[in-house]
């Protein structure tokens, strides 16, 4: 209970401070002191005059050092947007080195999903998943602005998508997005979801095609939607606003229990799922006993945004559930 008072009333202050553009703190440069020489003793004078000079010479090398130009850390701030449909239905990996394809199946038979991956590719995972983010906003943004049809194929800068997505803007970020595009064209989607009835069968990806532009005044992405992902993007309240601190969420499986939260609970009060409803929407390929470990550790650590998360055992039964911090804060307060 002490922890809990301690999270609301931390959140609390944390809500009324004043909103600062955020950035990744780098470790400052370790201070330079000046070489301190030893006492010598009856050292002949010459071999005084070369300990001196291979000292001097070792500190103005190190004084003379240029520090290395560092990666820009500045984040930018927007709206990002998921998709319901996909935070509802296991569309992606937890990790990013699952090679096993993700099936899953509704009860009724009607929702089915089959996650594929490319022979030389791991599945597009739960990280990938973050570039679709951004990209959602912006055509959320164009939708709001009612100016026109968002196109299929949007070109966003390098250092743009980097730091929307608080990563820093160097070589291995670049590599790692490349990479990250990659999976998410060549993971293969066969689903009924907006086929319900099964009249057709259609195998695509997240995306069409991607491309990377490389020159001394320019670095950006092309990035063009598969059809499928493009309708469900512009489908009439298919989007939800999630949280710009869920980019710092460095675990997958706390990646899946915030969405999982902004999904159901949403602004309401709480929700609550059983551990095997959480294993199903998961799609997770851990043995359920190792996934039961795992969750019971993410929901002790207690620290996804927006959301409280409750380990609750009764009567043989497990189940977690997932409360609105600003909706607890206010009872608190009344109370």
């Amino acid at each position: 209970m002490r922890k809990r008072i301690a999270q609301l009333f931390g959140w609390l202050a944390k809500s009324f401070e004043e909103k600062k553009p955020m950035n990744i703190i780098q470790p400052e440069k370790e201070s330079i002191h000046p070489v301190v020489q030893p006492k010598v003793e009856l050292v002949p004078p010459i071999e005084i005059e070369s300990v001196n000079e291979e000292q001097g010479t070792q500190k103005n090398k190190i004084i003379e050092k240029k520090p290395k130009k560092k990666p820009s850390t500045d984040i930018i701030e927007f709206d990002p947007r998921d998709m319901m449909e996909l935070m509802e239905f296991p569309f992606l990996a937890l990790s990013k080195d699952r090679k096993k394809p993700i099936t899953y199946q509704s009860k009724d038979g009607k929702i089915k999903v089959r996650i594929s991956r490319h022979t030389e590719h791991y599945l597009a995972s739960i990280y990938d998943w973050d570039i679709i983010l951004l990209v959602s906003a912006k055509m959320q943004e164009i939708i709001n602005s009612s100016l026109d049809i968002p196109p299929r194929t949007l070109i966003i800068p390098r250092n743009e998508i980097l730091r929307s997505l608080h990563k820093h803007n160097g070589k291995k970020q670049e590599k790692d997005l490349k990479e990250s595009l990659a999976r998410l064209k060549l993971t293969g989607i066969e689903t009924t979801i907006r086929n319900e009835s099964g009249r057709y069968d259609a195998g695509f990806g997240f995306l069409d095609s991607w491309g990377y532009t490389d020159r001394k005044d320019l670095k950006e992405i092309r990035i063009t939607l598969s059809q499928w992902l493009y309708d469900g993007i512009c489908k009439k309240g298919a989007l939800l606003k999630v949280s710009q601190e869920y980019f710092d969420l460095t675990s997958g499986l706390k990646k899946f229990l915030y969405r999982t939260a902004r999904k159901h609970v949403g602004n309401n009060d709480k929700w609550e799922f059983s551990i095997e409803k959480l294993y199903e929407k998961s799609g997770s390929e851990r043995e359920f006993k190792k996934f039961k470990h795992d969750l019971k550790k993410a929901v002790t650590d207690d620290d996804i945004p927006d959301y409280f998360l409750e380990w609750r055992e009764d009567g043989g039964k497990i189940s977690v559930r997932f409360s609105n911090k600003r909706k607890e804060l206010t009872k608190m307060l009344v109370q």
